[in-house]
């Protein structure tokens, strides 16, 4: 088992005890885990939070998380957006949102190395893409989601179709493992990429103004290599306060955590592992006195914005001190260079 105190070379301690005992207190005995007391659960956020407790060793927790989706999964494969105490509070079925269920499986496999796992949740895993794919328009983004009225929306989101992305490179991993790969798949993905490098405006753009249509492409292994250190470059003033950590929207003076650790992911998915923990280092202190972390702050005044304890921020963090200090052998699973280009398969 790995050490409980992590600490960087400017002596930075960061308790990865405390993170997975916030995700395990809100955890519900269902599995579900919300964002917060009193809060709504969503299936990204979710399984974001059983890749924590999976990072923290708490292997039990997370499969009861995973079963907890399993149970809840819809006939077409999808979610509802939203619950509250296992009740449906939103019921668009987002494709984003529905998808991300095979990075959790795929992520809890390379820790644990259990294959029984991957098969028996093969089905969900397959039920999940597949209803993701018949989102996908034929020049590749994906359109975000089903209302609860039964309408596809037409919009492709960037940050939305590049997790996805990620999905379906870890889903297509999955099906080499149960020898059940949907021969559709690969050429999904390889539509998805181009879309993602090369077809901007196929994407609503509105959404430019959050910094995860910055890094979303990079963290997702879409945008790579030189492409990659250009966009980093681009957008970097825009984005990022230094010293602080990475703004939610470029226009509000709102640093958050969550997006200031998937950042970290990003630039250590591109190799650029010096870059990443300067930036952590920004954001280490900011943990209230349990050493769990703050979900944002304003600057400069420093106000933190909201209060509340965040189960998915913490487990971000998990993930951030995972790729930075190889706490499990999931720790390198969004490095570029361990994956295939699509294009060359």
């Amino acid at each position: 088992m790995h050490s409980s105190v992590i600490r960087d070379r400017q002596d930075l301690s960061v308790d990865i005890r405390a993170l997975t005992r916030l995700i395990l207190a809100q955890q519900f005995e269902s599995g579900e885990i919300p964002w917060c007391s009193d809060q709504k659960t969503d299936p990204w956020d979710h399984v974001e939070s059983a890749i924590g407790l999976t990072i923290g060793g708490q292997y039990d927790a997370a499969r009861r998380a995973y079963d907890w989706m399993r149970r809840r999964q819809l006939d077409d494969g999808s979610w509802y957006a939203s619950y509250r105490d296992g009740q449906p509070e939103d019921r668009t079925r987002d494709a984003n949102l529905s998808s991300y269920i095979a990075v959790g499986v795929y992520h809890y496999y390379l820790v644990t190395g259990d294959v029984d796992f991957v098969h028996a949740f093969w089905p969900t895993v397959r039920g999940a893409v597949d209803f993701a794919l018949r989102l996908q328009t034929p020049e590749g983004p994906v359109r975000w989601a089903i209302s609860p009225e039964g309408r596809v929306d037409p919009m492709a989101l960037l940050t939305g179709s590049s997790s996805v992305y990620m999905s379906l490179k870890c889903a297509l991993r999955l099906a080499d493992l149960t020898g059940n790969a949907p021969p559709l798949w690969l050429p999904a993905v390889k539509r998805l990429r181009r879309a993602l490098c090369h077809k901007p405006h196929l994407f609503n753009m509105t959404k430019s103004r959050f910094s995860m249509d910055w890094f979303y492409p990079i963290l997702s292994g879409a945008v790579t290599g030189e492409d990659a250190r250009r966009r980093i470059d681009k957008y970097w003033k825009k984005f990022v306060v230094e010293g602080q950590g990475v703004r939610c929207v470029y226009d509000e003076p709102w640093v958050t955590i969550a997006e200031t650790c998937e950042l970290v992911l990003a630039l250590v998915a591109m190799g650029n592992e010096e870059l990443a923990r300067i930036v952590f280092s920004w954001i280490s202190s900011k943990r209230f006195e349990d050493d769990t972390y703050w979900c944002g702050f304003t600057f400069p005044g420093m106000v933190i914005w909201p209060e509340d304890k965040i189960t998915w921020t913490n487990a971000v963090v998990l993930m951030a001190l995972d790729a930075l200090y190889h706490l499990t052998p999931a720790s390198r699973m969004f490095n570029h260079a361990e994956w295939v280009d699509p294009e060359r398969s």
